[in-house]
């Protein structure tokens, strides 16, 4: 799969967006098909790359959990021009500082250096998007520290436990129920021939997008990314992805994880929630929003107020809500009961405050402040450079545009009281929704109530609208 396209580079696309300090945003497309996103931020002499694969977890081939996030730890095996492990070493010389990450959606890689050494972060991680050289070591080294991540981040966490059993009951057919890290039973069996396929299948400039972000010009960085990314070939096996969906989910699922680990009990539900569509934010705005009148402030929101001071039955409640994916998303509640409050009762009392919000609504004073405390936040990310560079990154990875990132806020302060109603109606339905207790064992009888439904169910009203999966 290596090689070199014949042809010269083409600037296919360009659009001028507000950004950190009114700096514009410039989008081009090289010939190969590599997305390149250019940031201006002159304020301070760095720069920051980041590579964006539009692959991950929910893309992996069926029986091989993990490779996704396998091969990110393969990348930094080295090239022909980079020695095994030498890649971050290399930077911090510089310096810099780099990492990288894997979500269901797409896998990210990133250094943060000196304006004047980015020719050499661009050469470098140029190298390895189709040049990675693996051996049979270097496979085997590295599937056992996966192994041991996921024995260190999910299998000794109770909490990871529980979470990873709820994705799985909540995505009845879509491989967002699949933990990122992998199934450990498959991620043993990952080979070298594994990661290879999948790397020259998916690693290639026409399944990327590159976000430059920093002390930069646009002209500055096109001519690198000519010089570095342009004579790459693109991959043959990039096609759209369409993935299984989901069918209308009829019940609730319970999950009860009982663990000695646990200090704190709680309560935890998700809800199957619809995702940010391109060129259609609407719904996932007034989630946004409903998420944040809910739960987002541990002092005022609906569920601090009744749940924290007025019955004081919980120490802590959060509701969250983020819908950057391709496929549905989930809403989500927590609720972790004071001392000498059972699980029964502490759902009970989120099941009341739940209905009794469906019944009268936001307070228009809350609503409008809430609204301007969420665009607020996204106005300010945006005088955070990384924070800007990951948030285009990351929406483009999941097939947003970039009008739709730039008229967010926009999308956010046009969210009203019927908005939000017509959203909590849709989605705060038990039949939609996972609901999972974590705790300390209990005895036999009191294992076997704890699988009851708790309190009555919350059912959203009747709208005359069919309700979507």
């Amino acid at each position: 799969m290596l090689g070199r396209t014949g042809a010269g580079i083409a600037l296919a696309l360009t659009l001028a967006l507000p950004a950190a300090a009114d700096e514009p945003v410039t989008s081009f497309t090289l010939e190969n098909g590599l997305n390149v996103v250019v940031i201006e931020d002159h304020r301070a002499p760095v720069v920051v790359q980041m590579i964006w694969y539009r692959v991950g977890a929910a893309d992996e081939p069926p029986g091989h959990s993990g490779i996704a996030h396998f091969l990110e730890h393969l990348m930094f095996k080295g090239t022909e021009k980079v020695a095994p492990n030498a890649f971050s070493g290399i930077v911090e010389a510089q310096g810099g500082d780099d990492n990288a990450f894997t979500s269901w959606d797409y896998t990210a890689y990133f250094q943060r250096i000196a304006a004047d050494r980015l020719d050499l972060v661009m050469e470098m991680e140029a190298d390895r998007m189709r040049n990675l050289r693996l051996t049979e070591e270097d496979v085997t080294t590295e599937r056992q520290v996966i192994l041991e991540e996921r024995a260190q981040r999910t299998d000794s966490d109770p909490g990871s436990l529980l979470m990873e059993q709820m994705r799985a009951a909540q995505f009845l057919n879509t491989p967002y129920g699949i933990p990122v890290i992998g199934w450990r039973h498959e991620m043993a069996e990952l080979s070298r021939d594994d990661a290879l396929s999948y790397y020259r299948r998916f690693y290639a400039p026409n399944n990327a997008t590159l976000v430059i972000a920093g002390d930069v010009t646009p002209d500055a960085v096109k001519a690198l990314a000519e010089k570095y990314y342009g004579p790459l070939a693109p991959s043959e096996g990039i096609v759209a992805r369409e993935r299984p969906q989901e069918p209308p989910q009829l019940a609730e699922r319970r999950l009860v994880l009982e663990d000695e680990r646990v200090s704190e009990p709680y309560v935890f539900r998700t809800y199957l929630a619809p995702e940010r569509d391109p060129g259609n934010q609407r719904e996932a705005a007034a989630l946004t929003v409903l998420a944040e009148l809910l739960g987002g402030n541990g002092q005022t929101s609906v569920l601090a107020r009744a749940l924290q001071f007025d019955s004081q039955v919980a120490v802590y409640s959060s509701a969250f809500y983020d819908g950057t994916s391709i496929d549905d998303a989930t809403f989500g509640l927590v609720v972790m009961p004071a001392p000498g409050v059972s699980l029964t009762d502490a759902e009970a009392a989120l099941d009341k405050v739940l209905a009794d919000f469906l019944a009268k609504g936001p307070d228009p004073a809350a609503l409008e402040r809430i609204r301007t405390q969420v665009r607020a936040g996204e106005i300010y990310a945006r005088d955070d450079v990384e924070s800007l560079a990951n948030r285009y990154g990351q929406e483009l990875s999941v097939g947003l545009t970039m009008t739709d990132i730039d008229t967010w806020d926009e999308a956010l302060s046009a969210v009203t009281a019927e908005d939000v109603m017509a959203v909590a109606q849709k989605v705060l339905d038990r039949k939609n929704a996972v609901t999972g207790w974590l705790t300390r064992p209990a005895d036999e009888a009191g294992a076997e109530a704890a699988v009851e439904p708790a309190g009555e169910p919350v059912s959203a009203p009747a709208t005359g609208e069919e309700v979507q999966p």
